[in-house]
C-alpha cells in the first residue's frame, strides 16, 4: 500500500496502488433509515473497571480521564462506566475505613483474595461525570454488609445508574463462595431465587425502584441468562430491576476473533435475551466483555486485530439492541486487553474510538450485510432518519509482509459530488503499540501515557459519480464514510 503523507492540516487523496483486489461489494444507502433500524444510546460504548483496581485507574493512571474525555468529545456524553468483576465478590464494606481499598498481595500484579473498601470508594466514584454501575458483594452471603454499602453509594452518588449484586454467580461453587455453599446446591434456579430476594431487599432498603443491574453471568445463554431469570421474577422483583446484563469473552485466535462473520455468530446468541428483556420494557447490556477472559492473551488482545474486533463487535451489538457495552479493564500493568494503562496505549482503544466516532450523535443504526463474510458495513442515521455515516470494514487477516489484500466497496444512493472518510489502520493486524506498531484513525494517534490526540486529521476524498462512490478498504482495516 502506497500512501501520500499530508502536509499539516491538508486534505489528501490516498493512493491505493499495491492492493490485491477482491470482488466488489455494493451497498445501497437509503434516503432514510429503514423501520428495522435500532435506536442508539447516546453513549453505547462504556468501560468496566475491576473492583479493586478502580481507585488506581482514576488516581494513579494518567491516561484514564483523557481517554474517557476523548470519547466524550465525540458524543457529548461521558462514557458509562461499571465498577465490578471477580473482586467485587471478595470485597467487604468497612464504614470506619479511611482508605479507598485495603488489601495485601504478594506482587503488585496480583489480584487480592480479599479486600475491604470504605466510603471514600463511593466518594471517588461520585466524581465521575458519567453514569456508574456499582458492583457489590453477593457471594459472601452478607446482605447486611451489602445493604450498608449500597446505602452509601445511593446517598453519595448522584451518577449511580444501577447496582450489581454479585459477579458471574455460575462460578460461586468453584470459588467456594459462602452463598453457594450455604445453599447446598447452586444452579441457575437457586441463583435466580437468591437474586430475586436480594433485588427486593436491597431495592426496598434504598427506597429506589429501577436500581438493580440483574443477571451478570458469563455462561452462554440461555443457561444463566435473562430469559431464565425473568421467568422467576414476580412484579415486585421486576420493579427494582433497571436493566439485565450478561458477560461475554469470545476468545480464540486473532484471526477468528476479528472475523466479521464470527462476531455476528457470537453475538447472535444474545438475540433471544434482548427480545425477552425488551418485552419487559427494560434494557439489555453487556456488563463486562473483552477479547479473551482473564486479562486477555498476549498473542491476541493487545494487537491491532483486536481493535478491528472492538469496533465491529460494538456496532454489531448496537444493531442487536444491546444498549451499552462495557469493555473490561483489569489489574493495572497486567492487562493485555486494556485500552490504556500506565504507559503504552492499547491498540484496541483505536477501535473503540472509531466505533464511538461512527455512532456519535446518531439516533439509529442498521447493518448493511448479513454477516456471512469477512466484509461488512453499518449505517448510522440522525434523529430525522437521514444517514450520517457509513462504516465499512474488511476483517481479512493481514499479518504483515507481502501484498496487503483489499476489498472494494461501492456505495450507491449517495448525494453530492464527493464523500469524505477517515481510515482506521495499522501496519498489520499483528501491530502492537508497545512494540512500535502504532495504529491511526484519520491519521491521528493517541500519546502513550497521556492518551492525548496527536497529529493532524487526514481526510480521504472520494468522487461521487451518478450517486455512486467507490471505497477501497485494506485487509484488517476499516473506513468511516461521512455522508453529511
Amino acid at each position: 500500500m502506497s500512501i501520500m503523507f499530508p502536509m499539516k492540516g491538508q486534505i489528501v487523496f490516498l493512493l491505493l496502488l499495491e492492493f490485491v483486489w477482491s470482488a466488489t461489494v455494493t451497498y445501497t444507502i437509503p434516503a432514510s433509515a429503514p423501520t428495522t433500524a435500532t435506536a442508539l444510546d447516546p453513549a453505547p460504548l462504556g468501560i468496566s473497571f475491576e473492583f479493586f483496581a478502580f481507585p488506581s485507574y482514576f488516581l494513579n493512571v494518567t491516561g484514564t480521564n483523557q481517554c474517557l474525555k476523548n470519547l466524550k468529545e465525540l458524543t457529548g456524553t461521558w462514557p458509562p462506566i461499571r465498577i465490578g468483576g471477580t473482586t467485587q465478590d471478595r470485597a467487604t464494606y468497612d464504614a470506619s475505613s479511611s482508605a479507598y481499598v485495603t488489601y495485601s498481595v504478594a506482587s503488585p500484579l496480583d489480584a487480592p483474595a480479599s479486600l475491604t473498601f470504605g466510603p471514600k470508594f463511593m466518594d471517588l466514584a461520585s466524581t465521575y461525570l458519567g453514569t456508574v454501575v456499582m458492583g457489590l458483594n453477593r457471594g459472601h452471603d452478607d446482605i447486611a454488609n451489602t445493604i450498608a454499602a449500597a446505602k452509601v453509594a445511593s446517598d453519595k452518588m448522584s451518577n449511580l445508574l444501577a447496582i450489581e449484586l454479585g459477579n458471574e454467580p455460575e462460578y460461586y461453587t468453584s470459588d467456594k463462595q459462602p452463598i453457594a455453599l450455604n445453599a447446598g446446591t447452586w444452579t441457575p434456579a437457586t441463583d435466580a431465587e437468591s437474586q430475586d430476594d436480594w433485588d427486593i431487599r436491597v431495592g426496598s432498603a434504598l427506597h429506589r425502584n429501577l436500581i438493580i443491574q440483574a443477571g451478570n453471568s458469563n455462561d452462554s445463554p440461555p443457561k444463566w441468562g435473562a430469559v431464565e431469570l425473568i421467568a422467576t421474577e414476580n412484579s415486585t422483583a421486576k420493579s427494582y430491576v433497571h436493566d439485565y446484563a450478561h458477560h461475554n469473552y469470545p476468545g480464540g485466535t486473532l484471526t477468528t476473533l476479528m472475523s466479521h462473520s464470527n462476531i455476528v455468530s457470537n453475538l447472535a446468541i444474545f438475540e433471544p435475551e434482548v427480545a425477552a428483556v425488551s418485552d419487559e420494557g427494560k434494557e439489555y447490556v453487556l456488563g463486562e466483555t473483552n477479547s479473551v477472559s482473564g486479562g486477555g492473551a498476549a498473542t491476541v488482545s493487545p494487537l491491532f486485530g483486536a481493535a478491528v474486533w472492538t469496533m465491529d463487535y460494538m456496532l454489531r451489538a448496537a444493531v442487536l439492541g444491546i444498549k451499552r457495552v462495557y469493555y473490561h479493564h483489569g489489574t493495572v500493568g497486567k492487562c493485555f486487553y486494556c485500552f490504556w494503562g500506565r504507559y503504552s496505549m492499547g491498540a484496541p482503544y483505536y477501535g473503540a474510538y472509531a466505533a464511538t466516532a461512527a455512532m456519535a450523535g446518531g439516533s439509529s443504526i442498521v447493518s448493511l450485510d448479513e454477516g456471512s463474510t469477512n466484509y461488512g458495513g453499518y449505517i448510522v442515521s440522525d434523529r430525522d432518519g437521514t444517514p450520517m455515516r457509513v462504516l465499512l470494514l474488511n476483517s481479512d487477516f493481514y499479518g504483515g509482509g507481502g501484498s496487503r489484500g483489499s476489498q472494494t466497496f461501492v456505495l450507491s444512493g449517495l448525494t453530492g459530488g464527493k464523500s469524505s472518510a477517515k481510515r482506521l489502520s495499522a501496519p498489520s493486524a499483528n501491530s502492537r503499540v508497545d512494540q512500535g506498531g502504532n495504529p491511526s484513525f484519520g491519521g491521528q494517534m493517541f500519546a502513550n501515557g497521556t492518551c492525548e490526540v496527536r497529529g493532524e486529521e487526514v481526510w480521504e476524498m472520494v468522487d461521487v459519480v451518478d450517486g455512486n462512490g467507490t471505497f477501497v478498504v485494506g485487509a484488517s482495516e476499516a473506513l468511516l464514510v461521512y455522508l453529511k
